[in-house]
């Protein structure tokens, strides 16, 4: 869970935002590219990740996704948020202002049996509808604030980042994939030596290993860290109804924003679902009211997220 009492300032963001690019970077590349000591970017960076600030973790996703929105009783939008969070099959779970309570991303391979006969029995849980994702622009682990420039971005990106898809199957695993998947799940920053150790192949292999999986899209490595780190508060999720042809050119076009962390085509009356963050409410209405992403679009409709009880697969409780 984030330390809000650790004060962040300029270069504390700027190593955050590396780690955005490359959750694995070791402390010596990230201080070349952002020229500043190597003893500074150990030290900085330990802080950070030791305070909670930030999480480096490693996702693989396997089974179809599925958007959640949710309706809870008066009184229980936190325990119902803190429920959906605590399932292993949730990557994020945020509660809203608005008239929806909460909205939650599923990957799961039985989506239908989570929808149908496990999601009513959650106590306070009043409503659901289900959104299958048909396609992604972005997830957030492609997401980059615009704290560095295109320069140190492109000096840290060891692996072009991989958009993964709605629905991914698992059965190309070996047992020793898997159980460094599950290493880093809990530590993306685990060495290979400790991974190989953990697998119990040599240190060579489990850099082989990992690096395929990092190319194929298997293994996304992220940096969970509250967009306030980054000097973005104000977090939102928009639904948008599109034009119908217009959903690709409007997807695309949202993707030209640094503000936005995610877009996911979906099924059901509002054909695009968004996460931005911006610096406050006036940006969030200039963001929904202005841009050519806006030219397809039939209706916005944002809900302001309260509380992110779930990133990324880390839970933040």
């Amino acid at each position: 869970m984030s330390d809000t009492r650790v004060r962040l300032d300029e270069l504390d963001r700027r190593v955050l935002a590396a780690l955005q690019v490359d959750g694995r970077a070791s402390w010596r590349r990230i201080a070349a590219v952002l020229g500043e000591p190597e003893r500074t970017i150990t030290r900085r960076g330990t802080r950070l990740l030791e305070s909670g600030v930030v999480v480096v973790t490693g996702m693989s996703r396997a089974g179809d996704a599925t958007l959640l929105r949710v309706a809870c009783a008066p009184g229980m939008t936190r325990t119902v948020v803190r429920a959906l969070a605590r399932r292993e099959d949730t990557t994020f779970a945020y509660a809203l202002a608005g008239s929806m309570d909460c909205i939650v991303e599923l990957v799961t391979p039985r989506p239908a049996e989570v929808v149908l006969d496990e999601l009513p029995g959650v106590p306070g849980l009043v409503n659901s509808s289900a959104h299958p994702v048909l396609k992604y622009f972005r997830t957030v682990h492609e997401w980059q604030p615009g704290v560095l420039s295109d320069d140190e971005v492109a000096g840290l990106r060891e692996f072009e980042p991989v958009t993964p898809a709605a629905s991914q199957r698992d059965g190309e695993l070996t047992r020793e994939d898997r159980l460094m998947l599950q290493a880093l799940a809990a530590d993306g920053r685990r060495t290979h030596d400790e991974l190989g150790r953990i697998a119990g192949i040599s240190e060579a292999t489990a850099r082989r290993r990992v690096e395929r999986m990092r190319r194929s899209g298997r293994l996304l490595v992220r940096a969970v860290v509250e967009p306030e780190a980054l000097g973005v508060p104000v977090e939102a999720m928009l639904w948008i109804k599109v034009k119908p042809g217009q959903v690709d050119t409007t997807g695309h076009a949202l993707l030209r924003s640094p503000l936005v962390r995610y877009v996911a085509a979906t099924t059901g009356e509002y054909q695009l679902c968004a996460d931005v963050t911006v610096a406050d409410r006036a940006s969030l209405y200039s963001f929904t009211t202005s841009g050519d992403w806006l030219a397809g679009a039939v209706a916005v409709e944002p809900f302001v997220v309260v509380s992110a009880m779930k990133r990324s697969g880390v839970e933040r409780l």
